[in-house]
């Protein structure tokens, strides 16, 4: 009886583990689940601000700074007439108003064909002017979206010398970012890059990549360098597609870097698209412009591209010489020229190969005899 109540204590103990298991299981996966379904990602979409026209708030402007010197300049004229007037109590207005004319003129900007702006205020994107002209927006708008390190070894240790000199180290070290983009087609292009195909070869090879900026909310604010992304993302995808295709001679129907030069540009535009996306650029065109394999099996490989060579060559000579051939023995059949037996159709094979399939001309030998003897 006691290993019957043993038993049936270690039964209730495991169903109430494995009760507690399955509920810290269903927990962890709901938590999870949530998680998953209540990360958003962050990112920004373009939306068109409106700016008013540049001309004829610098009439506005210009009127206002100037009624504002010539109002401060009859106050001081009273006052040296009349001294003791209360005309000093509107000393201050017309400073502030002269300051005010001077702030509303900061607002001007200028954007030429194909260039745009994005409008910062205070940290909180306002929208983005693409139209060119002259306009004039909120003076308080930012004149640049931030600033970024410049990559180590890009600045000259005697330049850094000379600004912590004057102590501005820190200014030299980074590189602002202004608030006009440029939505004009651009080229990069790639440095040789060594990859390994699809079957490990190393081969060199580089692309030029033609893009623009799209959406200028993207490439302000979801990278930190639209610029800087675009090259180094290039890079990546350009490798990546090196190691999905051979070199050349594939499989059957099998695309290769040498051989299928649409297809793989196609494919390289593609995940480039899929790439820059989040960084509001348009990938207009994508193609090799080098390809080769590395100089360590360019000698190796170029003896196997001639032998490849030399075989082919090789297979379209017997084939011609072997359908050559049997259009002269059908001809001799059918036209009753000579009755040739298996022994000597056999012979006259052997022949007609040896003088069709010879790298050098065949020297004939006179037989006196009978070919059986």
């Amino acid at each position: 009886m006691l290993s019957a109540y043993i038993r049936a204590l270690i039964r209730r103990e495991k169903s109430r583990l494995t009760d507690d298991f399955n509920m810290i299981s269903y927990q962890y996966h709901e938590r999870i689940t949530y998680m998953k379904t209540n990360t958003t990602k962050s990112v920004s979409n373009e939306r068109e601000a409106s700016a008013l026209s540049g001309w004829a708030m610098l009439g506005i402007n210009l009127g206002l700074l100037l009624g504002a010197a010539v109002w401060l300049i009859s106050i001081l004229v009273a006052e040296a007439k009349l001294p003791g007037a209360s005309s000093l109590w509107w000393l201050l207005p017309a400073i502030l108003l002269e300051l005010l004319a001077v702030v509303l003129l900061c607002g001007h900007f200028t954007l030429q064909p194909n260039e745009a702006r994005v409008l910062i205020l205070f940290g909180a994107y306002q929208g983005t002017v693409r139209t060119s002209g002259f306009w004039w927006a909120n003076p308080f708008y930012a004149r640049a979206r931030g600033k970024i390190p410049l990559p180590p070894g890009s600045v000259s240790p005697e330049a850094v010398k000379a600004a912590a000199a004057k102590g501005m180290a820190s200014s030299l070290m980074y590189r602002k970012l202004s608030a006009e983009l440029s939505l004009r087609v651009r080229n990069f292009n790639s440095e040789k890059l060594k990859v390994n195909d699809k079957r490990g070869n190393p081969v060199e090879i580089a692309a030029v990549v033609v893009w623009r900026v799209a959406d200028t909310a993207k490439a302000a604010f979801d990278v930190d360098d639209f610029e800087s992304y675009v090259h180094i993302q290039s890079e990546a995808a350009i490798r990546h597609i090196a190691s999905l295709y051979a070199y050349d001679r594939g499989e059957e129907h099998e695309l290769t870097l040498r051989e299928s030069a649409d297809e793989v540009a196609g494919a390289l535009r593609k995940e480039l698209q899929e790439r820059l996306d989040q960084a509001g650029v348009v990938i207009e065109e994508a193609r090799l412009t080098h390809l080769a394999y590395a100089p360590e099996i360019a000698q190796a490989m170029l003896r196997r591209q001639q032998a490849e060579a030399v075989i082919a060559a090789r297979q379209k000579i017997v084939h011609g010489a072997v359908s050559m051939v049997e259009m002269a023995l059908r001809e001799l059949s059918e036209k009753g020229v000579v009755q040739l037996d298996e022994e000597r159709k056999a012979s006259m094979v052997s022949n007609l190969l040896v003088v069709l399939c010879g790298e050098t001309e065949a020297t004939p030998v006179i037989n006196t005899g009978t070919l059986y003897h």
